[in-house]
């Protein structure tokens, strides 16, 4: 009888443990890899996603936030970015030209980074060890063809140190972070960079993403797209208009339209230098959106044009695109484009990254790198961030005790 009591307490207390963690109530969810985009629930259990539904009695979770009225998104990725900060290395994307990480990721609803560049081979274990292992942000990296990776003057000019095999010794080595191969600024003629870095690429079966400079007559954009690049290979700073993207006419480059149709993934990497209004609206009027939305953020974009992840995004409402279309290539796109579909959604049983954001109405001002202005009435702004299921960052303390 004794043991039969027992048993039963047990059976009580365990009975009366919440079934979930944290449970998001009343917002409208945009999922695109499960095709929903409406008012839905999100528990949370152990750092995953344990159940999306119409509704979910709260009395189940141990914490409950009221979300209504905002957008409950999985964690924002952003495959554009400079975060080799810390090196003390002036004028280099190996050092002062980064930021880290953590101070720009959360409270733009972003989880996942993925450094362009920053190390080669010869730099990416300190990479490794001074930003990746150090940050609560996920980084993951685009190794570079040059060994010494984005130093900048010589480093980058230098033909003999971007060697195919050595860099995909690296990506294999480091498979669970090496997303794929870099290869920009490279100012000369040949082709050399961009043959060497699909040669790693293929080496390591990754994609490669490919920052092309200005262009140049012996190495036209269409040869780039159309003959050099496989299919899930990334063009990046697709809206600079450097490299005949456009003509004066403001027609868009046909080999643009048929290098899609080969698979060749097209990126918006911002920037400070690399997204023009007049290039970017006549594409998107003419068909011509991105695959993936993404920042190029470094120190020369985070105070101009550019701003933050959510500011990029809210420039494609602006130009006509749908909330969950710029979702989509801020999501889900990205993180098939890296070859990481574990994440980038709300599946039960992912990885619980997610952001919570508010679309703000009025009149708002979105500059491009050249100082111009176009208005929107749409602009996107964080609520809350979570990473592994715990609240990262939180602009009003939704949910928090208040104080009395």
């Amino acid at each position: 009888m004794a043991l039969a009591m027992i048993l039963l307490a047990l059976a009580g207390v365990a009975w009366a443990q919440p079934a979930y963690d944290l449970l998001l109530r009343g917002g409208h969810v945009i999922d695109p890899r499960n095709k929903i985009s409406g008012r839905r629930d999100v528990a949370i259990r152990n750092g995953r996603i344990a159940e999306v539904a119409a509704s979910i009695d709260p009395a189940r979770a141990a914490r409950v936030i009221d979300v209504s009225g905002l957008y409950v998104v999985p964690g924002i990725i952003d495959i554009h970015v400079h975060c080799y900060a810390g090196t003390g290395e002036r004028n280099s994307y190996a050092g002062d030209n980064s930021v880290y990480p953590d101070g720009f990721s959360f409270r733009a609803g972003v989880t996942t980074m993925v450094d362009a560049g920053g190390a080669g081979w010869r730099n990416f274990a300190d990479f490794k060890d001074r930003i990746i292992d150090r940050s609560r942000t996920r980084v993951l990296a685009f190794v570079n063809i040059v060994g010494h990776g984005m130093r900048g003057g010589k480093f980058e000019q230098n033909l003999a140190d971007m060697e195919a095999k050595p860099t995909a010794e690296a990506a294999l080595r480091y498979k669970d972070l090496i997303v794929g191969i870099k290869s920009a600024h490279y100012e000369g003629p040949e082709w050399t960079p961009i043959e060497n870095a699909v040669e790693a690429g293929s080496i390591a079966n990754v994609p490669v993403m490919i920052d092309f400079g200005r262009n140049r007559p012996e190495r036209p954009l269409h040869d780039l797209i159309l003959k050099k690049l496989r299919p899930g290979d990334i063009y990046t700073h697709v809206y600079s208009g450097l490299r005949n993207e456009i003509d004066d006419d403001r027609r868009a480059n046909p080999a643009l339209f048929e290098a899609r149709k080969r698979g060749v993934i097209f990126d918006v990497g911002h920037g400070g230098g690399s997204f023009l209004w007049r290039v970017a609206v006549p594409l998107m009027q003419q068909g011509f959106p991105p695959d993936s939305i993404s920042t190029d953020l470094h120190i020369g974009s985070m105070n101009g044009g550019m701003k933050d992840m959510l500011n990029v995004m809210s420039k494609f409402l602006a130009m006509g695109m749908s909330l969950d279309d710029v979702i989509a290539r801020s999501t889900w796109n990205p993180a098939r484009l890296i070859r990481r579909e574990e994440l980038g959604h709300l599946s039960v049983g992912a990885v619980a990254d997610v952001a919570v954001l508010r679309l703000l109405k009025g009149d708002f001002g979105f500059l491009d790198i050249g100082g111009t202005r176009l208005r929107g009435s749409q602009k996107l702004e964080c609520e809350m961030t979570l990473r592994d299921g715990k609240i990262v960052y939180s602009l009003n303390g939704l949910g928090a005790p208040e104080f009395r």
